[in-house]
């Protein structure tokens, strides 16, 4: 799944970072690449809402340079149609978004497609016989960035990969406190946002802290 890639040719789980959906690009390209100084980081997604095409562009043109300088890969929240044009790595798309076939046309068969499977196995299977290289399951905790009614069992988690090659990603106000069950249940990647950006000794902490529980229960 290049360039982003799990751990030791698909064993462990990794950080996939998603940026805070309100930012001013030079401010937060500096935390930014404190973060990704701090330890292991699999991706980043730039997830904006309600900007205009001109605020992506600018966005991406301070922030990927930043992450694919550290060899991570750079990915956008829903925007297929501008990943090929602006040099990012991929696309992440949701289930009311634009449809994963076509994201995946958009964006060629080399780069990194993700899709949101929220707790459907069959959404998942179906995304994977869409082109996907990764999907995405949540919510499992309450989350500062959406509302949510019905959380997961990480046993879906499990049951994922004891049952299919293609990596998972867990997301929803993970932690470095609760994300023990998640990264037992075999995960390939923790989503994280609010634990990262919100951490009270800053992002690079955040991600020290995730990394460090990750290990713990790997």
């Amino acid at each position: 799944m290049p360039p982003m890639s799990q751990r030791g040719g698909g064993e462990g789980c990794r950080v996939y970072l998603i940026t805070p959906p309100l930012l001013e690009p030079m401010s937060f390209a500096d935390r930014l690449a404190a973060a990704l100084d701090a330890g292991d980081v699999a991706a980043v997604q730039l997830r904006l809402k309600d900007v205009d095409d001109d605020t992506w562009r600018r966005a991406i043109d301070v922030l990927r340079p930043v992450t694919q300088a550290r060899d991570v890969a750079f990915l956008l929240n829903d925007r297929a149609d501008l990943v090929v044009p602006t040099g990012c790595d991929g696309v992440h798309v949701g289930q009311d978004d634009m449809p994963a076939r076509q994201a995946r046309a958009l964006i060629g068969p080399d780069l990194t497609l993700g899709v949101t499977c929220k707790g459907s196995r069959d959404l998942a299977m179906q995304a994977g016989e869409d082109g996907a290289d990764y999907v995405a399951f949540g919510a499992f905790f309450a989350s500062t960035t959406k509302d949510v009614t019905n959380l997961l069992d990480p046993e879906i988690l499990a049951w994922w990969s004891e049952m299919m090659e293609l990596p998972s990603c867990a997301i929803g106000g993970i932690t470095p406190e609760n994300s023990g069950p998640l990264v037992r249940a075999g995960t390939d990647f923790l989503a994280v946002v609010g634990c990262i950006w919100n951490h009270p000794d800053g992002p690079a902490a955040g991600v020290k802290a995730l990394n460090a529980a990750i290990a713990a229960n790997s």
